[in-house]
């Protein structure tokens, strides 16, 4: 927690005459203080040593099936900007690049990054001295008897033009703190584009990988569809021949027909799926994509970075997003507390004065002033104490959501390490499964054609190899699924992507129409 209050040094006192010198003198002061409140320090690297209280292996379990591939963890192994191109799918690349030129979402975030920077350029503008130049015409007429002369009038114009400066010396650095606190609030901006950056090309890939997950159940069910419905013409023609009874056609019936029941749902997720899909690359539902996805054109990324620990916290942007926002609340509490100090200001104006109005160039009508000001508020009703409290309770708050979001991101990194060898398990388990429930299904065909087993013996097979086959395919795309995850956990390469891409690029000026 920052210190209740942070004492400034004694300051030079300003001299009580303000003579030809007093620019250089205020100058010296200005250079000489210090800016009161907080240096701001970024937190402390987590100490952590791993991710997992149990040590993690270095590979993955392998299984015989496309997709099965053992994936190796890699430690410290970097990890590209274009990291989905891993997947080696022409599609999807052609994909993300549209989806990063044309998302409403990155644009959202690109001009709020904006914002943020001509914020910042506008604080620094209280660096400089303010500028206002006047220029004022009055016609007067004024009665002698004002001045002990009646019965008299004077008619008369005066022109005025003149340059008005104002400068509030920053002797105890509220201002630098101000523009502290908005550097830090584009640099907040700035991470929040990233955080949108990684945010929707994982979208994009989990989604994908979504589609081909549901066309490869949407497949494995239509085969099942087949098989029952021929299985129900091979039992229609028993029991024409009186091989069968009625029930057993009857039940074949209710098996087909729960079948197909599983395939409206499926198809309604696959076009919520492409929805989504046309909605996260920016455009209408209504419009084509350009690509389809199945679990055949994915390459399974076998080579897996772990990032250290120690490096974690400057590669996930949600943590430097958080660090940003802990920066701007350190600097607000030095602006609370430059506000109870003396305002110190230096003020002076040049013009001319003169009547008519051609004689502001005639010489010798010059006026000018210079002067400075110090004021001190004596009592607020406690106005400014409470403002410097509220602002070091912003920082502690800060502080523990930067410690929360810390937290949270090794979760994310130790939940994704940990799936990713589940899902090799599961798979590995989930195809010996299938092969297992296809085999006793054949043999289970082979004794009902004999007699040897009665049909519901049969028809429990087929719903246990239609159910291994669903599960084997979901197995798979929850291995694809969550390598995304891990590379968005670990923070999705950014830092190597092209340099200016998230800098805040000014775009073409917008005419604006006003009214006439």
């Amino acid at each position: 927690m920052i210190p209740e209050s942070t004492s400034p040094r004694r300051r030079a006192m300003l001299p009580v005459k303000l003579g030809p010198g007093i620019a250089l003198t205020l100058s010296v002061i200005v250079a000489a203080g210090c800016a009161v409140g907080p240096d701001f320090t970024s937190p402390s690297v987590p100490k952590a040593a791993g991710y997992s209280a149990d040590p993690l292996t270095s590979q993955t379990s392998a299984a015989s099936i496309a997709g099965g591939e053992p994936q190796h963890f890699a430690p410290d192994k970097d990890i590209p900007a274009q990291w989905w191109s891993l997947y080696q799918s022409e599609g999807l690349n052609k994909l993300m690049a549209r989806a990063i030129e044309a998302s409403p979402t990155l644009e959202a975030a690109k001009a709020a990054l904006r914002q943020a920077d001509e914020n910042a350029s506008a604080q620094r503008g209280a660096f400089f001295p303010s500028i206002t130049g006047n220029v004022s015409a009055t016609r007067e007429k004024v009665s002698t008897a004002t001045f002990g002369f009646p019965g008299s009038v004077s008619l008369f114009s005066v022109s005025t033009a003149s340059l008005n400066l104002s400068y509030p010396l920053d002797v105890f650095g509220g201002v630098r703190r101000q523009v502290e606190a908005a550097d830090a609030a584009e640099d907040y901006q700035r991470y929040q584009l990233i955080v949108a950056y990684l945010t929707l090309t994982t979208n994009i890939l989990t989604t994908a990988v979504a589609e081909a997950s549901l066309r490869a159940q949407i497949a494995a069910t239509q085969e099942i569809v087949d098989i029952e419905s021929h299985e129900l013409e091979v039992l229609r023609q028993q029991l024409s021949l009186g091989g069968v009874a009625g029930g057993a056609v009857l039940a074949q019936e209710a098996t087909l027909a729960q079948v197909r029941a599983t395939l409206p749902p499926l198809q309604k997720q696959l076009a919520q799926t492409r929805n989504r899909l046309a909605i996260l690359a920016g455009r209408f539902p209504s419009e084509d994509i350009g690509a389809t996805f199945d679990l055949a054109q994915l390459k399974l990324p076998e080579e897996l970075p772990v990032s250290l620990p120690s490096k974690l916290v400057a590669q996930r942007p949600d943590i430097m997003a958080a660090e940003a926002q802990l920066h701007q609340a350190s600097a607000e509490i030095g602006v609370a507390t430059a506000n109870e100090l003396p305002q110190i200001s230096l003020t002076g104006s040049f013009g001319n004065t003169g009547s008519p109005a051609g004689a502001l160039l005639s010489p010798g009508i010059g006026v000018w002033s210079v002067g400075g000001s110090l004021a001190q508020k004596i009592f607020d009703g406690g106005t400014l104490i409470h403002e410097r409290r509220a602002a070091v309770a912003a920082y502690d708050q800060a502080a523990a959501q930067y410690r929360s979001t810390v937290l949270s991101v090794f979760q994310d990194v130790a939940d994704a390490l940990r799936a990713l060898q589940s899902d090799a398990d599961a798979l590995t388990a989930s195809v010996a499964a299938e092969k297992a429930a296809d085999k006793s299904l054949d043999l289970s065909r082979q004794q009902y054609q004999l007699g040897a087993i009665n049909y519901t013996t049969l028809l429990s097979a087929e719903q246990t190899a239609q159910q291994a086959r669903i599960t084997r395919v979901q197995a798979q795309a929850a291995r694809f699924s969550d390598t995304a995850a891990l590379f968005y956990a670990l923070g999705g390469g950014w830092w190597n992507a092209q340099a200016g891409t998230f800098d805040a690029a000014k775009p073409a000026p917008i005419a604006i129409a006003t009214s006439p």
